[in-house]
């Protein structure tokens, strides 16, 4: 249970704010998450806009899983209003691709790759689970898009790390979804996975979907996405990597956590 400080604070002198654009895929308002009394999100407020690709970026601890998963009602939140497309998360869940970090799954499962895949077709196949030709045919269509159609009969725990998250990407394109959420897609994988993922997701951009990403690889932001978000617990900044993805913002974000000399490295909107 949160504590009464962080539920009261949560809440304390906050304006009304104005509902979120209906054209928004992913809005989060005033949102705040507590572990044991403590707030590990607070009172974060954005607005994604449509047919982006967003970085969430800050330190360890920051936040940004917390976020994404109590936006996503995986985790419960001490407050806060999420709406996809207009809609409240509830009416619009059908619309949402999740990627979990590769981590938090039980990967000694014993389950093939193809029947990984279907399980993003969980609602089209019905209560009776009918799997019929088309979805096969689908699901190996999907497996093919991220590389991994040979292997659509081994058994996902015989894959390499960067295998097995290509699976689970190829399982959320399945979905057919107009918003994708991915909990560090690139966290553990090769170079080469890292590359087949992000052209996918640059793919569904291009297929004016939105794709949102905790991301950790701060050399990548700029080449990789055209929006962030800089959270660490609140929110420090947000909007286009030109505009937002900026040295000061990174200081304010990871404060001593992130040496100036390595700033000066990155790819910056003010370079």
């Amino acid at each position: 249970m949160p504590s009464a400080e962080v539920r009261l604070a949560a809440e304390d002198g906050r304006a009304m704010r104005p509902a979120a654009p209906v054209d928004s895929p992913f809005a989060v308002q005033e949102t705040t998450v507590s572990y044991g009394g403590k707030p590990v999100v607070f009172n974060v407020d954005f607005v994604a806009p449509p047919n982006s690709m967003v970085a969430i970026v800050g330190p360890n601890g920051a936040g940004k899983s917390s976020l994404l998963k109590a936006a996503l009602g995986i985790v419960p939140s001490v407050s806060g209003r999420v709406t996809v497309f207009g809609e409240p998360l509830a009416k619009a869940r059908r619309r949402i691709a999740y990627v979990p970090q590769r981590a938090s799954v039980d990967w000694d499962f014993p389950t093939r790759v193809i029947d990984v895949v279907l399980m993003g077709m969980y609602r089209e196949l019905g209560l009776l689970k009918l799997v019929r030709r088309a979805h096969r045919e689908h699901a190996t269509a999907c497996l093919a898009r991220v590389g991994m159609a040979d292997f659509a009969d081994r058994q996902i725990g015989q894959l390499s790390g960067g295998q097995q998250q290509r699976v689970f990407l190829a399982r959320a394109l399945a979905q057919g979804a107009d918003l994708y959420l991915l909990d560090e897609p690139f966290a553990g994988v090769d170079a080469a996975t890292e590359k087949a993922i992000i052209d996918v997701l640059k793919s569904l951009k291009a297929e004016r979907k939105t794709v949102i990403a905790v991301h950790h690889d701060l050399a990548t932001v700029a080449d990789y996405f055209d929006h962030v978000l800089l959270v660490n617990v609140r929110k420090i900044a947000d909007g286009p990597v030109a505009t937002t993805f900026t040295g000061e913002n990174l200081q304010a974000t990871y404060g001593g956590r992130l040496a100036t000399a390595h700033i000066d490295q990155l790819k910056l909107a003010s370079a």
